[in-house]
């Protein structure tokens, strides 16, 4: 029988900055933009909230909805987020809600539709559309996380650009920067998000960028036409801000949820240095031979974008795929990889055992594993025996929990690693 490492728990201790009073926070940036000045007492203005995981989004929203109703304004949440939510209004709302930004807590409601109104176009020509129910509003604010991409790199990546862009533009326009591939996103987006705000109520933008916990480090309002050139800079500030795994070089990856709460793509290519796009150059590291997917988180719907990142999965995750509502959001993206289903192993422990079996040259105690909750929290994560003796003297390391067996459940999959 094969032998598994011994396996600890550590945490690594990010130097980080963060928001103590967001609603202070944003009340101070609704001033900073004169916000008294563009928000009139009768107006209806449109926030924009998109898919992704965003810490305290709910707060966050709340709190703009708030300064909105101080001004004698009625605020309404619109669903930013292209093809995801299976391009359905109601799958939209859904997402939303499920982000938590309910009607219940932030005090707005959420006006969800797929009907777009094409607001002009590009210098190359592509049409540019913008969410009907917020073209008709009499003002919208974009908000949307600054962060690094996780299909390639350039000055702007994903951001308020990207959500006035595909998130407003809805299916409509997804699909027609994506037909262009990763250069429709990666050098043609921040035009259509630049053309989209200028040909629109856009009142201002807010730009969220978390820290290495993926805690809030800086709320910032930006007036409309200086969104581009700020948020160069505050791409700048989240790229420092990032965390990462605490070796480069690794055996096993063990990924215990993807989804689309952690990361657009599933599991964050910026942090397993893998994106599987054509044309685009592979990270140099970190260098993980094999990743293990196990589960599929259940706010994800089915939607396993992302498994093609992995070498193996199980079948726990496996039997959770809506491939309809995959293959609609691959489909859309055109980074067809993203979706292919990896080897299917009956749980945790089998899949453990093909990766160990095809690391070829190295003995199974020796293995480099790491093992993290999902891409988004990396702060605690196990390690194999091999890397605990390289990190466990370093300052910014604490151990949780000594060398171990590995432990699985009675269905051979691993116990609970919290957060």
């Amino acid at each position: 029988m094969m032998s598994f490492p011994k396996m600890a728990k550590i945490r690594q201790n990010f130097v980080v900055e963060s928001l103590k009073d967001i609603p202070g926070t944003i009340s101070e940036q609704f001033n900073h933009v004169n916000a008294d000045e563009k928000i009139k007492p009768g107006m209806e203005i449109a926030i924009t909230v998109g898919s992704r995981g965003i810490n305290n989004i709910p707060l966050i929203v709340k709190s703009v909805a708030d300064e909105i109703k101080k001004r004698g304004a009625t605020p309404f949440i619109i669903p930013a987020m292209g093809s995801h939510g299976g391009a359905t209004a109601e799958g939209q709302k859904e997402m939303v809600e499920s982000l938590g930004c309910t009607e219940e807590f932030t005090g707005c409601e959420i006006r969800s539709s797929m009907d777009v109104v094409e607001v002009g176009v590009t210098s190359a020509g592509i049409p540019v559309y913008v969410d009907k129910i917020a073209y008709n509003a009499d003002g919208i604010i974009v908000m949307g996380r600054v962060k690094p991409h996780t299909d390639f790199k350039n000055k702007i990546e994903s951001g308020v650009l990207k959500m006035a862009s595909i998130g407003m533009g809805k299916h409509k326009q997804a699909l027609a920067l994506h037909t262009y591939g990763i250069y429709g996103i990666s050098e043609m987006m921040p035009e259509v998000g630049k053309v989209a705000i200028a040909n629109s109520n856009t009142l201002f933008g807010v730009a969220i960028v978390e820290n290495a916990h993926e805690e809030t480090a800086i709320i910032e309002a930006i007036e409309a036409e200086q969104i581009e050139e700020r948020e160069r800079e505050l791409l700048k500030k989240a790229f420092n801000l990032m965390p990462s795994l605490p070796v480069d070089e690794i055996d096993i990856l063990v990924v215990d949820e993807i989804g689309k709460n952690y990361s657009g793509t599933g599991m964050d290519t910026n942090i397993i240095g893998r994106i599987r796009v054509l044309g685009v150059e592979e990270p140099k590291k970190p260098s993980i031979k094999y990743v293990i997917a196990s589960n599929l988180s259940e706010v994800s719907h089915g939607n396993a974008l992302g498994i093609g990142l992995a070498d193996l999965t199980t079948k726990r995750l496996f039997e959770k795929i809506d491939l309809k509502t995959m293959n609609e959001n691959v489909v859309t993206s055109t980074f067809l990889a993203r979706a292919s289903i990896p080897i299917v192993l009956d749980n945790d422990q089998e899949a453990l055992k093909a990766a160990l079996r095809a690391t070829w040259g190295v003995a199974s105690e020796e293995a480099r594993i790491v093992r993290i909750p999902n891409t988004l929290h990396i702060g605690e994560l196990y390690v194999s025996e091999v890397i605990f003796n390289e990190l466990k003297d370093q300052e910014n390391i604490e151990v949780l929990e000594d060398l171990h067996e590995m432990k699985f459940d009675d269905n051979g999959y691993f116990l609970s690693l919290e957060h």
